[in-house]
């Protein structure tokens, strides 16, 4: 045990509540708008935001080197101009986190959205209430479930992540390595026993995850009895 380094661990941790708060943030209002939409471009909008879900983790790894690499334009942008770099950083782990999970909320978010009675949005309107005081007091509450359902998931997902996170952030001990690219390394130097005490670690935290998703799940079924 002495030789364990839990570094990959605190550094998921992090990169994975980093990446969660930031698919808050920006999922739940895409989810809301796309509840809200029905045109061709939400569809298209949609659709390109399931991409993560169904691509394999090395083309999409790909697509954002493309995209962030310090010879994009954007690399270069934000290298020169705020002396940001992206690829084989802690912050190209987040992002690779976030683009890997945020598809898990938007999903989850927007169907539970989608079951709100539209009945009590009516009401509140009728009562002059704004959209944005109806999305706090009524939406929001009656749809809890199903979004603390989906930022779970992204949680998970980007706790879990392993092929997008090792192409843009690489494995660099202390620095870049997550626990998921740790366990392969381990398993690469054939330390058998360091994988084994990360897996159960890694196996600890699913089943936790799980767990609290069972749970809200028949909370939300016993309410809508």
């Amino acid at each position: 045990m002495a030789d364990i380094n839990l570094f990959p661990l605190f550094l998921s941790l992090r990169v994975a509540a980093t990446a969660t708060l930031l698919a808050i943030l920006i999922g739940i209002p895409i989810a809301y708008y796309l509840n809200k939409s029905n045109g061709k471009l939400a569809d298209f909008f949609d659709t390109l935001l399931t991409l993560p879900i169904v691509l394999p983790p090395t083309v999409l790894g790909y697509y954002l080197l493309v995209l962030l690499g310090r010879q994009s334009t954007l690399g270069r942008f934000l290298e020169d101009t705020f002396n940001l770099t992206i690829v084989f950083t802690p912050t190209g782990a987040i992002i690779a986190a976030l683009v890997v999970s945020i598809p898990f909320l938007i999903k989850s978010a927007r169907s539970a959205f989608a079951n709100v009675d539209p009945t009590f949005l009516k009401a509140a309107r009728v009562l002059g209430r704004s959209e944005m005081n109806i999305f706090f007091s009524i939406i929001l509450p009656l749809a809890w479930r199903g979004v603390a359902a989906g930022i779970t998931l992204a949680f998970a997902r980007a706790l879990g992540d392993f092929g997008t996170t090792l192409m843009v952030a690489g494995s660099i001990p202390n620095e870049t390595m997550t626990m998921p690219i740790a366990i392969y390394d381990a398993l690469l130097a054939g330390n058998r026993d360091l994988a084994n005490i990360l897996v159960v670690i890694m196996t600890t935290v699913s089943i936790g995850v799980l767990y609290i998703l069972n749970r809200l799940e028949k909370k939300g079924s016993r309410e809508r009895k």
